[in-house]
């Protein structure tokens, strides 16, 4: 088998066998065949595509090029959640300590961040002393132990997809239907979970533009886990404006604490509300998504669920009193207010723009190799449909660097869209498959 007669095949558009898709990625995981060959199949596929049962098949192959976690000695109830990139989206922070007050356990592995602000793991490690490097051992014991731990990804799961993802990335082949799916269930299914809930975002602050080309993905994805015996659920959600008011690593973490609290933004508490309500309802926790919310709701009030993220500070070696002390973050040189220049109602924060700004403040990456400043973010100090007076405070800049403050500056400015009358109620959740 030559891998330049498989580029010729999927060039004219044909299916792979499985035989062939295995053929393709064992070369690419065990470095048998140039970049640029690689390159030119995933462009390829970008073109002409895959077929359900072709991107199932691919999907399972990157699952079996690297190790696949056991986590049936936690217990035959194992939640995971996936989200496909947002601005200020610290869900999965609030979700752990939540779902494990209900009494699911959670054993996650997320990734670092390209792009506007660091991934869950950036942002757990802007708590001082929070380890997320856990051996996977290690983190079987913690969740059997507390309920809940999380840990950086290894590079032993779904290597291929790793090799894969870092070419589609400097080939402009990253929003490729089928490439995404088998990314995405591959280390998903990899990674042990039983049930698995996709955020799968759309808008100016996603890869994906429109509610359909969203709608397609989502079903993509859950019909490649069906096809690989797994089950998954897809909440498909709105990015054309930021999530809650933080953006920023360690920003992202207080607002976080503040949710468990109680004091929440409507758009944070109707996704969070969402995708916990839907695993209580899979694992027979509840019955309805009414006896679901009022689980979460005394999970809140109680303080259980602050109990578990404070749970799960200590467990992975971080400093608790985060929790009580926001003055223990690492704290920014440089602080800039953005007032308004006419009174109205908040109309739109454009969440791209919103990104922007935060990679401009130092808040994420280029590249995976580089450092990323913790204290640096935006806060939104007016979201949408609030009034704002001429001359209010509309957005808060923090930084290590005032050069760095005003070139971001005008971009959140311009971000902010505001009207005369007040605008009607927003919903974030768009659709559930």
């Amino acid at each position: 088998m030559r891998f330049v007669d498989l580029i010729e095949k999927k060039k004219q558009g044909f299916e792979h066998t499985k035989e062939e898709i295995n053929y393709i990625v064992s070369s690419v995981a065990n470095d048998k065949v140039p970049d640029y060959q690689i390159a030119a199949w995933l462009m390829a596929v970008y073109f002409k595509g895959m077929t359900p049962e072709e991107t199932a098949r691919f999907t399972d192959a990157i699952i079996k090029s690297g190790d696949v976690l056991d986590l049936s000695s936690i217990g035959s109830h194992i939640a995971d959640k996936h989200s496909t990139g947002g601005v200020g989206d610290k869900i999965t922070i609030i979700l752990l300590p939540l779902l494990a007050a209900c009494g699911i356990p959670v054993a996650k592995l997320s990734g670092r961040g390209l792009g506007h602000t660091g991934g869950t793991i950036d942002k757990l490690e802007s708590i001082p002393g929070f380890r997320t490097n856990l051996k996977i051992t290690e983190l079987i014991k913690k969740v059997q132990k507390n309920g809940l731990a999380i840990a950086s990804q290894t590079k032993k799961l779904t290597p291929a997809d790793g090799k894969l993802y870092a070419l589609r990335d400097v080939t402009a082949t990253v929003d490729s239907m089928p490439l995404i799916a088998s990314s995405v269930v591959s280390k998903k299914i990899a990674s042990g979970a039983d049930f698995v809930v996709l955020d799968v975002k759309y808008g100016s602050g996603a890869f994906i533009k429109t509610e359909k080309d969203a709608e397609k993905l989502s079903e993509l994805m859950i019909d490649t886990a069906k096809k690989l015996g797994r089950t998954f659920t897809a909440v498909i959600s709105s990015m054309a404006q930021p999530l809650g008011r933080m953006v920023g690593n360690s920003l992202e973490i207080m607002e976080s604490v503040d949710f468990l609290r109680g004091k929440s933004t409507p758009d944070i508490k109707e996704l969070t509300y969402e995708i916990a309500a839907l695993t209580l309802l899979h694992f027979e926790k509840v019955n309805t998504k009414l006896e679901a919310y009022a689980l979460i709701d005394d999970a809140i009030a109680s303080g259980e669920a602050l109990k578990y993220l404070n749970i799960l500070i200590m467990s992975q070696g971080g400093n608790p009193d985060v929790l009580n002390d926001y003055s223990l973050f690492k704290q920014p040189q440089y602080t800039f207010e953005i007032k308004a220049q006419s009174d109205g109602y908040v109309k739109n924060v454009d969440a791209y723009k919103i990104a922007y700004a935060c990679k401009l403040l130092g808040a994420g990456r280029e590249k995976k190799s580089d450092s990323i400043d913790y204290s640096a973010g935006i806060k939104l100090n007016k979201i949408y449909s609030e009034y704002v007076k001429k001359g209010e405070t509309i957005a808060t800049l923090y930084s290590d660097s005032d050069e760095k403050i005003k070139v971001a500056e005008p971009v959140v400015q311009n971000a902010f869209e505001f009207t005369g009358e007040k605008p009607g109620e927003r919903r974030v959740v768009y659709k559930i498959i």
